[in-house]
């Protein structure tokens, strides 16, 4: 098949070789997938490496609610506090 034959076919071929595309890189993911969940069971540390990645997975849990669960300070709060900051320092 040559570069110009889905030009040819207007959006319609166009459409099947893109759905083509997509379900080949579905099952080559897959395949891959599959290959390395087969290697992590053939392991013998596999409860180690189990605990591991439940470990990393709440760290990077905590560090998603840090990052979007927390509230910033009110911008008046901070203008407050360094008026009275500058103030204790003896500016006005």
């Amino acid at each position: 098949m040559t570069p110009e034959e889905p030009r040819r076919g207007g959006l319609d071929g166009r459409a099947v070789l893109l759905v083509a595309g997509l379900a080949d890189l579905a099952v080559s993911t897959v395949g891959s997938a599959v290959g390395t969940v087969r290697g992590l069971l053939r392991r013998s540390d596999g409860g180690e490496l189990t605990a591991d990645a439940g470990d990393e997975l709440v760290a990077r849990g905590r560090l998603v609610m840090e990052r979007y669960a927390a509230v910033p300070p009110a911008h008046l709060e901070i203008l407050a506090r360094h008026s009275l900051a500058r103030k204790a320092a003896g500016g006005v």
